[in-house]
């Protein structure tokens, strides 16, 4: 039997955030080689139809937005809140009277907050853009966490770094937990961030403060530390090019963006190495290294043993230890 289509409309904003889009696209077809109860076809749209420019001038072609009772869920994404006219506002009423899940990412969510679909509810966008969204929507309850699925499920928005949590988080409710872990494994994800934890305050924050820009090119390699992003791609998607990407980690960081990102790569890798139970490989590997020699290289060049060794020695720790008969 041929499974049904649910059908995800991808509403693109002008300037949108490209990693977003990504995130959705590479997640529904994940799910679509991981589960045959659904077969899921995304479809980019805009209001007009025809090219629509994400950040960094990277265009995509688009379907004009039109109401069909057939929508399973559309995704709106935006990087900077807009003020939705009319036709907008309508539009989005008339899927959310047809039962159609909405979903905003990034700056996405306050269309939805525009149409009066967020009232009395949770939203999440990205944290730069929360203090004017409070107050320009007063009557949605904005936080700071990275994700927000309400209690119906047919509300959900996200931080542009964190798209890729909730559409695993989505989808597992679609699915079921079996799904969800094999989804994660698919998407690189050591595990789902959870839904509260702060985008303010983190490291991201604290290392790009007074750069908005630093700041969100440091959440976007913590978002992708599976897959690193090439720098071009990272000054593309924060809308800066690469000398000036280059400038802002040398003047805050004094280091430049691909050796701060391999630390933060190596660094994740340390703390699987002391505190899981995965295998040396698939350590490096869920850290962006392309084979065994290639991470132990770089382990070792950067704290001076191997993975190998970081393990052995953190064996040896665990052995030292008391057991619990033994401790007071």
């Amino acid at each position: 039997m041929t499974p049904p289509v649910r059908r995800i409309g991808l509403l693109l904003e002008p300037g949108f955030p490209l990693l977003a889009l990504a995130a959705v696209v590479d997640s529904l077809e994940a799910a679509n080689e991981l589960q045959d109860e659904a077969r899921y076809r995304s479809e980019a749209l805009s209001m007009n139809g025809g090219m629509v420019n994400a950040q960094g001038g990277v265009s995509v072609q688009t379907l004009g937005a039109t109401p069909p009772t057939d929508w399973h869920a559309v995704f709106v994404i935006a990087a900077e809140p807009s003020t939705a006219d009319a036709a907008t506002v309508a539009l989005l009423k008339r899927w959310a009277t047809d039962g159609v899940v909405l979903a905003g990412l990034a700056a996405g969510a306050a269309s939805l907050a525009a149409a009066g679909l967020l009232d009395g509810q949770r939203a999440c966008a990205d944290w730069l853009l929360l203090d004017g969204l409070a107050d320009a929507h007063a009557g949605v309850a904005w936080t700071q966490g990275l994700w927000d699925i309400n209690a119906a499920g047919d509300r959900l928005s996200a931080a542009g770094t964190a798209a890729t949590d909730l559409c695993c988080a989505w989808l597992t409710s679609q699915h079921g937990e079996r799904l969800g872990q094999e989804l994660q494994q698919a998407m690189g994800l050591a595990g789902l961030r959870p839904r509260d934890e702060r985008q303010r305050g983190g490291y991201s924050e604290q290392r790009g403060a007074g750069s908005p820009k630093l700041a969100e090119a440091l959440a976007l390699m913590e978002a992708n530390l599976g897959e690193p992003l090439p720098t071009e791609e990272v000054a593309t998607l924060v809308g800066v090019s690469r000398r000036q990407l280059e400038r802002l980690f040398k003047q805050h960081l004094d280091t430049l963006p691909s050796r701060h990102y391999l630390e933060l790569r190596l660094a994740r890798a340390r703390r699987l190495l002391q505190q899981s139970s995965q295998s040396i490989l698939q350590i490096g590997l869920s850290c962006g290294f392309s084979s065994g020699p290639h991470f132990s290289n770089a382990y070792r060049a950067h704290f001076g043993r191997t993975p190998r060794d970081e393990r052995s020695q953190r064996a040896q720790a665990w052995r030292a230890e008391p057991s619990s008969g033994d401790r007071p």
